[in-house]
């Protein structure tokens, strides 16, 4: 078996997966993420980005292929376990926000640390810090019907970063914001990343967001693509523009 390599905090070899359709979402791919890196996958909608973030954090249990946390192979975790892995190191951002409606601001963002056993005065002062550096603090009592979309997702950012995780996983975090949230949103999420040591995998289809990433890794079809810029060819050739495609780093 391959060694795992040192510097990687997150490894995966070799990952496929089959919709419950049987359509494919991720073809053979492989990569690696250095602790503290913030990692961009890009590509187009439908390219395996978020199949690819699912399995990497154990959302979903690997069908063939390996994933592996600081040389623990999650790939071969029960489903407990790797509900506990999530709960302690990882952090988790969907497109769309997510809240406990009966819950408001600063008690949602506090939520994860009330769960791994931080006492309710601390979780709180972590919770409005967070929710301050994401300008909402003044918005903290108020309970998820009370805010718009955008402070919404704002409070989902506070909740993933409040806890510190090992790895953040960030899955178009900045879709429901507009142009000008969404540069200062990424600034406030890639700093605290950077300030914390936190490792940051970060699906977008946005280049703009890409773009304040370390490395980016790009899917086409469930696969890692890397472009290849062809010089000009005859009419007669096939068409310009073709992409080669690798399976692995």
């Amino acid at each position: 078996m391959e060694a795992l390599p040192d510097d990687d905090v997150l490894w995966a070899r070799a990952l496929h997966f089959q919709h419950d359709d049987g359509s494919p979402a991720l073809c053979g791919v492989s990569l690696g993420v250095r602790e503290g890196e913030i990692l961009a996958i890009g590509g187009p909608r439908g390219s395996g980005k978020t199949t690819l973030l699912r399995c990497l954090s154990g959302l979903v249990p690997v069908r063939r292929g390996e994933v592996w946390f600081n040389s623990v192979p999650v790939h071969t975790m029960g489903p407990l376990t790797r509900e506990r892995l999530r709960r302690d190191r990882f952090g988790w951002i969907d497109p769309a926000p997510s809240l406990v409606p009966e819950l408001n601001a600063w008690e949602n963002t506090a939520l994860p640390l009330m769960l791994r056993g931080t006492s309710r005065r601390r979780a709180k002062t972590a919770a409005l810090e967070w929710l301050e550096r994401l300008d909402i603090g003044d918005s903290a009592r108020k309970r998820p019907h009370q805010l718009v979309q955008a402070e919404r997702q704002r409070v989902c950012i506070a909740r993933a970063l409040a806890p510190a995780p090992s790895v953040l996983f960030a899955d178009e975090p900045t879709a429901p914001l507009h142009r000008a949230d969404r540069a200062h949103v990424l600034r406030t999420l890639t700093t605290a990343a950077r300030s914390h040591r936190i490792t940051v995998v970060l699906a977008t289809h946005d280049a703009e967001t890409a773009a304040l990433a370390d490395r980016t890794v790009s899917l086409l079809d469930g696969r890692r693509v890397q472009t290849v810029h062809l010089p000009p060819v005859a009419e007669t050739s096939e068409p310009e523009g073709r992409a080669a495609c690798s399976l692995s780093v």
